[in-house]
């Protein structure tokens, strides 16, 4: 018998993990038994986890770690450690070498600090960080293949593996000519899901694999109604994508898939509230949470989540200012109990995102539901033209539930309101943060490691005050959008006419030199009502501990309304960042 073993991993407690390749065939090994990777992703509860089968769940960054490790410790399961890498769309560089080489510096301290912990599997080094193109990009790649290479030589006892979105365009061959020491690729699909091992072996794919997040379609892959919204599956019909996509892959191709994480083991909101969770706000669980059950364990839920067989409009979903909307409802409960329906109209942005970024949720229409029950609605539509969307949950005394939703439409002109004329220049950002025409309030990445102060009395620029933004991370990135009215993502009137001016200017300067700030205007495209007439690329700059002037050219834009009057990213050194920001102005 040919064995060759690719990592032996020696950890502590007297475990072992290693990577297997015999023949054709690759296995993973942990304390000299097969290991197979049944787990998701997600912040819902890890115990419950354990109690569905599962063995093990991803992290997409490094941040608070020691807790996550100590608590899957605890419960017997190990963990995938993600490792953010930069995006070009949030302002990373990849051919900049002090970007590159400050996160060379941040996956070398978290793989020091964390490689002789017994619940550490693995190494994820980046997610989707290739985009959703060619993927060939070799600055990418090449940063990828030395980090791999640096953690080998760091820690020989956990493999090494890249997320990636798909495998479209060229990504398979860069990835097997570039990154030698990349042991296993981790691979993101949805509707494709089913089709991966033959694609990935037919583009030469010849590493062991691991479908990283697997779910529904996604909202880029699905229908859409008329006017441009994407139409989603209910939670029951979502069943069958969980259950074909681990059978195509984790069932039918051991030899070359190593396991699957399911996406996602929580609650997110990414083109619905509804699209992508395995669980409801309130931890309430749905169908593909029993699904994943029953493939990890063979056993069916003992109290099954309820069905939904069809949710249907009778008649028209778009609809006059102010009609009505009836709704049929088909649903049942597999061990007969007893079942409560809710219902909910909420507005529509129809998002459909391909990052996974931050989303806002949506408004709920207060007092549209005129009358409901077990098996319909009647909803009274808004008076204000545009997209809506219609929800059905559907709960039994279990904690489970079965939601769906259909798209509707109120017809007529929607509102295109200019901003209110300005009068140049204009202070974005004015001392002691008072009378602000933008608001800082539309916060993005990892909104929680964000802290904002627009009353710093640290060094200003001019005057008495300044900003000061702390992000908090070791990793990732955040943003924080200025917005009119505060905290609107185009659903409302408001911004400014800011038609005349020349250029957006900032001054920033770093707490400790060399942070990495970018600056833009604009950002609300134009599937939204309220859209920003200009969206302006951002302009990057590493900083001093000097005070240092950005300036956004805006000649020749159509600036007639800018809702979002500033943008500025921060992408993390391997340490939290702190930056300054003053006399903020359109001139």
């Amino acid at each position: 018998m040919n064995i060759g073993l690719i990592a032996l991993l020696a950890i502590s407690g007297g475990q072992s993990v290693k990577l297997q390749h015999e023949g054709q065939s690759w296995h993973l090994l942990v304390d000299g038994k097969p290991y197979v990777v049944k787990g998701a992703g997600g912040d819902a509860s890890k115990k419950l986890l354990v109690e569905m089968g599962g063995n093990s769940y991803r992290t997409w960054g490094a941040d608070n770690l020691d807790k996550q490790l100590a608590e899957a410790q605890a419960l017997g399961l190990k963990v995938t450690v993600g490792i953010w890498l930069g995006h070009k769309e949030h302002g990373f560089k990849w051919d900049d070498p002090k970007q590159v080489t400050a996160q060379y510096e941040q996956v070398k301290a978290v793989i020091q600090k964390y490689k002789d912990h017994p619940a550490v599997l693995m190494w994820a080094l980046g997610n989707e960080m290739e985009g959703y193109d060619k993927g060939d990009d070799p600055n990418i790649w090449m940063s990828i293949e030395d980090l791999a290479h640096m953690a080998h030589k760091l820690d020989p006892n956990h493999p090494t593996m890249s997320v990636i979105a798909e495998i479209g365009g060229n990504k398979v061959d860069a990835i097997h000519r570039m990154c030698p020491s990349l042991d296993i690729v981790g691979i993101n699909s949805y509707g494709g899901a089913t089709s991966i091992y033959d694609r990935y072996v037919k583009q030469g794919g010849k590493k062991p694999y691991i479908l990283t997040e697997f779910g529904p379609p996604g909202a880029w892959e699905t229908g859409e109604t008329a006017w441009k919204r994407p139409i989603e599956l209910s939670s029951t019909a979502k069943e069958k994508a969980y259950e074909k996509a681990y059978v195509a892959n984790v069932i039918d191709h051991p030899g070359l898939c190593l396991g699957s994480y399911a996406f996602t083991w929580g609650n997110k909101q990414e083109a619905t509230a509804t699209w992508f969770g395995m669980f409801m706000p309130d931890g309430s669980k749905v169908g593909s949470v029993d699904v994943m059950q029953k493939l990890w364990t063979g056993k069916s839920a003992e109290h099954p989540c309820p069905r939904i067989e069809s949710l249907e409009v009778q008649g028209d979903a778009a609809v006059d200012p102010g009609e009505s909307v009836a709704a049929k409802l088909k649903a049942s409960d597999p061990k007969g109990d007893p079942l409560k329906v809710s219902w909910s109209l909420t507005s529509d942005s129809g998002t459909i995102g391909v990052n996974g970024d931050k989303e806002d949720l949506p408004d709920v229409i207060a007092g549209a539901v005129a009358s409901s029950d077990g098996s319909g609605a009647k909803i009274n539509m808004p008076k204000v033209p545009g997209p809506y969307r219609l929800f059905a949950l559907v709960r039994n005394a279990h904690g489970g539930v079965a939601v769906a939703n259909i798209p509707l439409r109120v017809r007529g002109a929607v509102p295109v309101a200019l901003g209110g004329k300005a009068h140049l220049p204009v202070s974005i950002y004015s001392e002691s943060g008072k009378a602000m025409p933008f608001v800082p309030s539309g916060w993005m990445g990892n909104a929680s490691a964000m802290k904002l102060d627009v009353n710093s009395t640290i060094k200003p620029h001019s005057g008495d005050t300044c900003v000061r933004w702390d992000y908090n991370a070791s990793d990732n990135w955040g943003s924080i959008a200025w917005q009119s009215p505060e905290g609107d993502w185009g659903d409302k009137p408001g911004g400014l006419d800011l038609t005349g001016a020349k250029k957006l200017i900032v001054w920033a300067r770093g707490q400790t030199g060399g942070e990495q700030l970018s600056i833009g205007l604009g950002l609300i495209k134009h599937d939204k009502t309220y859209f920003d007439t200009a969206i302006v690329a951002p302009v990057q700059k590493s900083l001093t501990t000097s005070w240092t002037k950005f300036e956004l050219p805006l000649t020749g834009k159509d600036l007639t309304r800018i809702k979002v009057g500033l943008v500025m990213t921060v992408t993390s050194q391997g340490q939290p960042v702190t930056v300054f920001l003053d006399d903020i102005s359109v001139e």
